[in-house]
């Protein structure tokens, strides 16, 4: 395991693609992961585990679907931190900006089950390594 630290804002600044997380950090069994965000995700559930969100730059909204139905939505910006319950389905989507999430190893980015077409800006991916910093 590599030991020097990550700079984020250099990381970020490293790729333009959004809704893209690349890992930049491994803990335990856990992903520290950083992303653009930048137009709409998709409604997506996390059945086993909850979804960590931190905003480094810019707004992320989440919209929450309950159970029953309704609806609301979460509007994050820069610093701001959000935990979404595991089995909640929700929809991020933002003006623009960049985020952090810590998730178990191998969370799909899209969820363990979804709603749709994912939209071609969406990378449905467990993350991708940033440079050669990490050991799988």
């Amino acid at each position: 395991m590599d030991t020097r630290p990550v700079n984020v804002h250099e990381a970020l600044a490293s790729f333009d693609d959004v809704y893209s997380p690349r890992i930049v950090a491994r803990m335990n069994d856990y992903d520290v992961r950083i992303a653009h965000t930048l137009g709409e995700h998709v409604w997506h559930a996390h059945d086993d585990t909850d979804e960590f969100f931190l905003v480094l730059d810019g707004r992320f909204d989440i919209a929450l679907r309950d159970t029953d139905g309704t609806e609301r939505t979460v509007v994050l910006h820069k610093g701001d931190t959000f935990v979404v319950p595991r089995g909640t389905e929700h929809k991020p989507s933002s003006p623009g900006g960049s985020i952090l999430m810590f998730e178990p190893s191998g969370t799909s980015s899209t969820g363990d089950r979804h709603d749709g077409e994912i939209p071609a800006h969406v990378d449905s991916t467990t993350g991708r390594v940033l440079g050669r910093r990490l050991i799988p």
